[in-house]
């Protein structure tokens, strides 16, 4: 979600791209110190990389960014009240937002209508798609219990945002206290199931 404060995106971004302005040095040839620092460059900049992307900046309106974040780390001046701008920006980014907001859903809603349309997949009437890999054998918890599970969450992409296989540590959480599709979902379970 995009901070309230333009001004707060812009600070952040400054700091990302005057790390950008030189090339650093090899990683052998810095400080623990400077180390961290970099470190701490590369986060910000994620961030800044990942506003820039749902701002669906073109590469021209990049470059015009990257030299106002440039600026603002030099110390430099704009020339022109910044504030004045504010509010035009705001309405940019609301636009530009929604739009990728739009995508997403749609996307979404895709992923969901084919899931929904494999072999041997349900769509409950909240939505979710269940689909059993593997059957699993004995009663299955109510809402109100405590599950251990080892779990993936993917992105529609594929992409794997969490998992608890890669940790090599089942989760272990009150069914009442997830996201709703969790709780509908492993309550429909048996042990063992996949």
């Amino acid at each position: 979600m995009l901070p309230t404060r333009p001004a707060v995106i812009l600070a952040a971004a400054a700091v990302a791209i005057a790390g950008c302005q030189q090339k650093p040095a090899p990683t052998a040839e810095r400080t623990d110190e400077e180390q961290a620092i970099y470190a701490f460059g590369v986060v910000v900049g994620q961030q800044v990389s990942t506003q820039t992307k749902q701002l669906r900046l073109t590469p021209e309106e990049l470059t015009v960014f990257k030299d106002g974040f440039g600026a603002a780390l030099a110390g430099e001046t704009a020339g022109f009240d910044v504030k004045e701008y504010e509010e035009k920006f705001r309405k940019l980014a609301e636009t530009r937002l929604a739009a990728t907001a739009a995508e997403a859903e749609k996307a979404g809603e895709d992923f969901l209508a084919k899931a929904a349309a494999e072999p041997g997949a349900t769509r409950t009437e909240s939505g979710l798609v269940i689909r059993t890999l593997t059957p699993g054998e004995g009663a299955s918890p109510k809402a109100t219990d405590t599950v251990r599970v080892n779990y993936e969450g993917k992105l529609t992409t594929g992409d794997v945002f969490d998992s608890s296989i890669q940790r090599g540590e089942p989760a272990e959480f009150a069914l009442d206290r997830v996201i709703p599709c969790w709780t509908e979902g492993v309550q429909r379970m048996k042990v063992g199931e996949k």
